[in-house]
């Protein structure tokens, strides 16, 4: 209540001192210390009464409410832990599976060429004693035949099976087991036809090269060596 007074008799005065005010000549008097100042002066020089109600005291200024400063962040935080999917083993055929998977497929591919081969002796026996060719002569070429036979089909069908999108022969299938180059890609036909003669080294060397397949790294066998191949495991 006291401030409002004080304010209404500030004013007051103000204006009192505002309609006193004399000019002359471009000066201004003080109406308090009748001292002479330019017209466009707005204080006193010598007293510092306001001259005009324009210039009142600046009201104060409100301050501004404090902003609470955002909580400090922790010096150090754990970074965040990924953990990488674990990587699958590679498992390799060894001897004994292989060995079952051959046992498998020798069957299979008796069964398709027996009949087969049969019509062929009998239709190589005809011709022969058509041609008056003797019994040693016939059993000779019946055996070239069919020896030839059998190991086109073994190799067409080993071959085709392998660098086929299914990677195995029905043996292999059977059992779980994939050919694969080094990287474990899809081998082509000529990489799992120069697989299947290499066996013909394995075998010369007393069945060493195929023994192999239970004693080294990747379970290679000799010919698996020579071709850049892999038995590999899918179950």
């Amino acid at each position: 209540m006291s401030d409002r007074r004080k304010g209404n008799r500030f004013t007051g005065d103000a204006e009192a001192i505002y309609d006193s005010l004399l000019m002359t000549n471009g000066t201004i008097y003080c109406n308090r210390c009748g001292t002479q100042n330019s017209a466009l002066a707005k204080f006193c020089a010598n007293c510092g009464t306001a001259f005009s109600l324009d210039v009142q005291a600046s009201p104060p200024t409100a301050e501004t409410p404090g902003i609470p400063p955002p909580p400090p962040s922790p010096v150090w935080q754990p970074a965040p832990v990924s953990y990488a999917p674990p990587i699958p083993a590679i498992r390799y055929g060894g001897f004994w599976v292989r060995l079952v998977a051959a046992l498998i497929d020798a069957i299979l591919v008796g069964i398709v060429i027996w009949p087969v081969s049969l019509m062929m002796g009998v239709i190589i026996g005809v011709a022969g004693r058509t041609v008056s060719m003797p019994g040693i002569g016939v059993n000779l070429v019946n055996g070239i035949v069919g020896g030839t036979f059998y190991l086109c089909a073994d190799w067409i069908y080993e071959a085709a099976m392998e660098s086929s999108s299914k990677q195995a022969t029905v043996g292999k299938m059977a059992l779980g087991l994939i050919v694969t180059d080094l990287e474990g890609r899809r081998i082509s036909f000529l990489r799992a036809t120069g697989r299947h003669f290499s066996k013909i080294i394995s075998k010369m060397i007393l069945l060493i090269g195929y023994f192999m397949a239970g004693f080294t790294e990747r379970k290679q066998a000799l010919h698996d060596m020579i071709a850049g191949t892999l038995v590999r495991r899918t179950q």
